[in-house]
């Protein structure tokens, strides 16, 4: 009687556990490939840029969630700026390599992809639309981002990345 009551309670927590598979993260570029990339065969320079707190507060406002962080890194080459960056798209970080040059986006690439749905973002069809977007004054695109059916959480991760690397190169090429 012990052993099947002990067998029914194991079965039983099997039950209870969650049913979906957690999803491993896809790496579609390494950081040092896509700076390189950005910058025709150059690594560029790597640099720190330290947040005061006003610069913090409109990250903060592009997020819409705090910013736990006091310095992002970048690089430079030739007035031109890779910024690599991760936010939250459902559950997971999801890393994005953003180049801007002439103040505007050059090239949008996910770098790592890790949540099990939304990965659509990831394609040229989606990302080609960030080429050519500035920032307004209003620190939003100047340019309409069609969303994903299934994936609007990830679009919304990637369109505020472009907004913040275009905030923080108009920042230091002040």
């Amino acid at each position: 009687m012990f052993r099947f009551a002990l067998v029914f309670l194991i079965l039983l927590f099997l039950g209870y556990l969650p049913t979906h598979k957690a999803h491993a993260a896809t790496q579609y570029q390494s950081n040092d490939a896509f700076i390189s990339q950005a910058f025709n065969g150059n690594s560029g320079e790597a640099k720190v840029l330290w947040l005061d707190d006003d610069l913090k507060q409109a990250v903060e406002a592009i997020l819409a969630h705090r910013f736990n962080k006091m310095r992002v890194r970048y690089w430079l080459h030739n007035n031109e700026t890779v910024w690599i960056m991760d936010e939250i798209g459902k559950e997971s970080p999801i890393t994005v390599g953003i180049h801007v040059k002439d103040q505007q986006i050059a090239q949008t690439k996910v770098l790592v992809y890790r949540e099990s749905r939304g990965d659509e973002v990831r394609h040229d069809f989606f990302t080609d639309q960030f080429k050519a977007a500035k920032l307004t004054e209003q620190h939003q695109l100047d340019k309409h981002i069609d969303g994903i059916t299934g994936a609007t959480l990830s679009v919304r991760a990637l369109t505020k990345l472009s907004r913040i690397a275009l905030l923080l190169d108009a920042h230091i090429n002040q």
